[in-house]
């Protein structure tokens, strides 16, 4: 476990890196493809609710220092994607081909929803025609980017046995 976490910390300080430097500024057809958050959802499908929460809140307090933004809004919010991410990726079976399609695509409506409600919270500007107008071409960038991500993610996380064991109801 200590050897995941090492791979996983050294996964997403890259990522932040890249995501303050490079994929900040990126605007395909009004949409800003999240990489940050696709690859904590990754990871948390693949290691569960409890280490995708520690590395969502982690990623994302490094991404709020990084920007001298709010301190916590984006730890906030990657901590509830990785939790929730990790509890999907617990409860039904992860190798299904369609999880981290699927889990990317709900979890970027939520975020962009939530990020919206939390700026108006704070009494921060919080556009909503904008975030909607952008919401289509984000969830489809977030989808693309899915693939290659899972696919680097899952090969340095490899799953375990004891991990991958679907949630079993008694009764």
């Amino acid at each position: 476990m200590p050897a995941d976490a090492a791979k996983a910390s050294g996964l997403l300080f890259f990522v932040v890196v890249v995501q303050l430097s490079v994929t900040a500024n990126v605007d395909i057809l009004g949409g800003h493809p999240n990489l940050l958050l696709v690859t904590v959802v990754c990871v948390s499908l693949l290691r569960g609710a409890v280490f995708g929460a520690v590395a969502g809140f982690s990623a994302g307090l490094l991404a709020d220092t990084g920007v001298f933004g709010t301190l916590g809004f984006t730890a906030l919010l990657l901590t509830l994607a990785g939790y929730w991410t990790g509890r999907y990726g617990e409860t039904t079976g992860r190798d299904r081909a369609h999880a981290p399609l699927l889990s990317i695509a709900v979890i970027t409506v939520l975020y962009q929803i939530a990020a919206l409600v939390l700026r108006y919270m704070l009494s921060e500007p919080a556009p909503a025609q904008h975030i909607f107008a952008a919401l289509l071409p984000t969830v489809i960038l977030n989808v693309i980017l899915t693939v290659p991500v899972y696919a680097l993610t899952r090969r340095l996380l490899r799953p375990r046995e004891w991990l991958t064991r679907e949630v079993r109801l008694l009764g």
